[in-house]
């Protein structure tokens, strides 16, 4: 088992470390000089660190490749109050080196209890149908390990194992407070739906090494798999009314809520409409708490730019914790010049957000080693100018207009 984690930064400031990773990011690109370097992110279970390699670069071009698990050498600091690596050494770890607990991120909560929720809603449910249809699934031994285990997507959200698990009890509980201001609105079905509405990636997503997709969930997406498994289950409940299958399906293939973000229907009914909305918002939540969490160590309020989100995030808890005084002035993060308008981004793994993962996401703060004149300190605080009173202002303009009243002409 490792001895060093990526959460475990702060106690290693400007010291040599030697630990086991995951390659999430490798690429190779050139300096002001023209020389090539390797620019990475590492991952392990606890988060992830941007990493350059500016020396003996061409030894290494060839000596491992993305995904791969390395063994690095290498001194930890900080570069503009984010944590990285400069690496001096590294090598491919072989088979029997690999703890695979290590590097895999799993949530912090107590599997069988999410599961025991799971199974209490359905226990709750009046509409013998939708529980007979789900205690099915239920049933099914290797959907349950699989439901219990899998991530609900690559990178964006609940990117863990059992992060679908995760997800799906927290918009269970938020769908079941959303009814209660809603009565129109039928519960079972909602819930029905929320269970139901990412089980495809059971078999869209692998995790044994590292998140990825699989053949099957390349070819065919998530949403066209849960169908063939809904309609499997639905064999096993006799008589099973069509008008709710197909208010099902709907649901399922309405989730992303827009065409742009692959959804093939625009949800077209109350309970549609509402898993749309509680599915987009719970994923938000937790992308930005993800975020907060991966950097608590920062010295700002505001995180580096969210590519999910498309912006940079501020931590109102930070914010608020820091104090600010009227002379100082903290601005947002820009966001990477390669990065792609909100307007135009699609969305990755399934849920409504304003920008994929690329395939070969761009590391943050990719900056070559500081330099004298490149201190690392922060920015100095900017004093802004008192402003004039906007009632002295006022009065300007109205002086500046001033007439003087002429009385009346008499003929």
């Amino acid at each position: 088992m490792k001895d060093f984690y990526i959460c475990d930064c702060s106690k290693v400031e400007n010291q040599t470390i030697t630990s086991f990773f995951v390659v999430a990011v490798k690429q190779v690109k050139s300096k002001k000089s023209g020389e090539l370097y390797l620019s990475l992110i590492l991952a392990d279970r606890s988060g992830q660190l941007q990493a350059n390699m500016w020396d003996n670069v061409n030894d290494a071009l060839s000596a491992f490749d993305q995904d791969d698990f390395v063994k690095v050498k290498g001194v930890v600091h900080k570069y503009n109050g984010r944590w990285q690596m400069t690496i001096h050494k590294m090598r491919k770890l072989g088979d029997g080196e690999i703890d695979y607990a290590d590097y895999l991120p799993k949530t912090s909560k107590n599997i069988d209890e999410l599961w025991q929720t799971v199974v209490n809603y359905v226990d709750s449910f009046e509409n013998p149908w939708l529980k007979s249809l789900l205690n099915e699934f239920l049933a099914d031994d290797a959907i349950v390990s699989a439901y219990k285990n899998a991530p609900a997507a690559k990178s964006l959200h609940h990117a863990f194992v059992g992060g679908l698990l995760d997800h799906v009890v927290s918009l269970f509980n938020i769908c079941d407070l959303a009814v209660r201001n809603y009565p129109q609105v039928n519960r079972d079905l909602l819930l029905s739906g929320a269970f139901l509405h990412d089980i495809g990636k059971l078999h869209e997503l692998a995790y044994q090494r590292s998140i990825a997709y699989t053949t099957k969930g390349q070819l065919l997406g998530h949403m066209i798999i849960e169908l063939g498994m809904l309609h499997e289950k639905i064999q096993r409940v006799p008589g099973f009314p069509d008008e709710l299958r197909v208010l099902l399906e709907h649901m399922i293939i309405s989730h992303h809520g827009q065409y742009e973000f692959g959804s093939p229907k625009l949800p077209m009914f109350p309970e549609a409409l509402m898993l749309h909305y509680l599915d987009d918002l719970d994923s938000k939540m937790e992308s930005m708490r993800a975020q907060f969490e991966r950097e608590a160590d920062y010295d700002t309020p505001w995180t580096s730019y969210n590519p999910s989100l498309a912006r940079p995030l501020l931590n109102t808890k930070k914010f608020l914790q820091k104090g600010l005084t009227p002379t100082r002035v903290i601005d947002p993060p820009k966001p990477p010049p390669n990065a792609p308008a909100a307007s135009s981004l699609a969305e990755e793994n399934g849920h409504k957000t304003a920008a994929p993962e690329p395939s070969t996401p761009q590391p943050e703060n990719d900056v070559e080693p500081p330099t004298a004149a490149q201190p690392q300190s922060e920015v100095p605080a900017i004093t802004p100018k008192p402003e004039a009173s906007a009632f002295a202002a006022l009065q300007r303009k109205f002086d500046s207009h001033k007439v003087t009243a002429v009385s009346d002409k008499t003929t």
